[in-house]
């Protein structure tokens, strides 16, 4: 798996979420650096610029991931969202990280709540 020297080290400093999702062609473990609001009920809103965004249609395709944000890593279960919900989590993305976040909401957006252990996490 590539790493982002960069993305690695938001993740640790708890600025960006690390979402690791599996391939939806190859099965492969994928990872990515993502920005993400925390929800009063312990789940992330997290949004894509585009469709075409690869850990957005792996999530699509499979909604089990793995979480990482500072040292701490937990199974998320992702939902789709759609209409305000949606709105709102971008709208919440683009207060938190300012005008870089403004492409958000021509893609999806997501729910990410924790879920029972994924397999190999017992």
């Amino acid at each position: 798996m590539a790493t982002d020297e960069i993305g690695e080290q938001l993740t640790a400093w708890g600025k960006v979420a690390r979402i690791e999702t599996r391939g939806r062609v190859t099965g492969r473990p994928v990872v990515a650096a993502v920005g993400f609001v925390d929800e009063p009920d312990g789940s992330l809103l997290v949004a894509a610029g585009t469709f075409a965004t690869d850990w957005a249609r792996n999530l699509e395709a499979d909604p089990d991931c793995r979480v990482t944000i500072e040292d701490a890593t937990q199974p998320m279960t992702a939902q789709v969202l759609a209409g305000p919900e949606a709105h709102r989590a971008v709208v919440e993305l683009i207060l938190k990280y300012g005008t870089p976040a403004e492409r958000l909401g021509r893609g999806p957006a997501f729910r990410l709540a924790p879920a029972s252990p994924l397999p190999g996490d017992r």
